[in-house]
């Protein structure tokens, strides 16, 4: 029977701190094997990788910051009372949220008193860098409108439930009014439509200038996908990694090493042929190794097109019928940890696209992050300085 990614996660999660090694590097991972005349059943090994652990703990004040900047700039003088936070956070957040006002007086500034209620608001040396914040958006905006086009083509029928993209929406970058201030800009890209009472968006024009995946383009860029014929005798690294038009870069863990017939196997698939993401899924059988391998590539894909270049395992789960991703995603994962990271750090378990990251770095940032990390660098903090966490949808 087929386990869905909540349930395999909460195992995951339930078994996680007793399966972790003494030196805590690494996770064992159990999986079924044939009775072996009483021997235990052998155990996988999943290693951390420490350095995008960090990523989700650096997130965690900018995170604070970049939420508390926008409640602030929501209200009507771009003024919260200090008795009204309760009222916007919770009130166990709000504690958290009163720390950062007295950590970072170079960020906020809480004026009134005796007379008047307290309340807070942006210094003006905060409030000049959050004007700038406008100009990121616009530069945004193409990049959204081709990104969102672009997941509307990777699904079976050119068409995402609207609930689905909101629970994204921070990931990808769309503003909490997207349906409203850009979707309508746009009538021959975008339509929203009703299917059984249910909103979705639709996809109005196809371009196959767009059907082009972001490792293809990284391949002709570093000039791989031209010559395809001259790579016959390349054999595959010890990394993993294979310089062919159908392979992906893999980013081993420094526990992990791989013997001769593990890697004989990955070159085999890393030279593997395999049907593009964007074309539709239901042209190919679920059990054909290709598509197989193009389920990883959809999966590389979806990462590929948000801003931080990951997503929650929930978030990934969530779009199972219109991408027919496989019942059991997390093994897909763990499978190709090469490729993708899995953390439990956080609130949630996060799917990373490893070889967006140069150790806790992600190496391009988009107009929005780089505002992020521009106004979350008041702190002083170097540490947040370069991580220009997301304000949670």
């Amino acid at each position: 029977m087929s386990l869905s990614l909540n349930q395999l996660r909460k195992s995951f999660v339930h078994t996680k701190h007793a399966l972790i090694s003494q030196k805590n590097s690494c996770m064992l991972i159990p999986v079924n094997h044939k009775s072996s005349g009483g021997r235990r059943p052998k155990k996988k090994i999943y290693h951390r990788v420490h350095e995008l652990d960090k990523v989700m703990d650096l997130q965690k004040k900018p995170s604070l910051i970049l939420q508390l900047k926008s409640i602030i700039q929501s209200q009507k003088h771009h003024s919260l009372l200090l008795r009204d936070l309760e009222k916007q956070v919770g009130f166990v957040q709000k504690w958290n949220f009163m720390t950062v006002i007295e950590k970072y007086p170079s960020i906020f500034r809480v004026v009134g008193g005796s007379t008047t209620p307290p309340s807070v608001r942006l210094t003006d040396k905060a409030q000049k860098i959050a004007n700038d914040e406008a100009e990121a958006r616009n530069m945004m905006e193409p990049i959204l409108v081709k990104n969102l086009r672009k997941l509307l083509m990777l699904s079976v029928d050119c068409r995402v439930p609207l609930e689905k993209i909101e629970f994204i929406e921070s990931e990808l970058g769309l503003p909490s009014d997207f349906k409203e201030s850009l979707i309508p800009k746009y009538p021959d890209i975008f339509s929203v439509k009703e299917v059984k009472g249910k909103g979705y968006l639709q996809l109005e024009n196809w371009d196959s200038l767009l059907a082009v995946t972001a490792r293809e383009e990284r391949l002709a860029r570093e000039g791989i996908m031209n010559f395809a014929g001259a790579q016959k005798k390349v054999r595959i690294s010890k990394d993993g990694n294979y310089q062919g038009p159908y392979a992906f870069r893999l980013n081993f863990p420094a526990g992990f090493r791989p013997n001769m017939s593990y890697l004989a196997e990955l070159e085999k698939w890393q030279k593997m042929e395999f049907p593009s993401p964007y074309l539709n899924a239901r042209r190919f059988e679920a059990k054909d190794p290709k598509a197989r391998k193009r389920v990883v590539a959809v999966l590389h894909e979806l990462l590929s097109l948000t801003m931080q270049k990951r997503m929650t395992s929930a978030q990934l789960d969530a779009f199972y019928s219109e991408y027919l991703l496989p019942s059991r995603l997390l093994l897909c994962l763990i499978k190709h940890h090469g490729m993708f990271y899995i953390t439990n750090k956080g609130a949630r378990s996060t799917v990373f696209l490893k070889e967006a990251y140069d150790g806790s770095n992600l190496i391009d940032k988009c107009p929005l992050l780089l505002f992020y990390s521009k106004f979350v660098a008041l702190s002083g903090r170097k540490d947040m300085d370069l991580h220009g966490g997301i304000p949670s949808s």
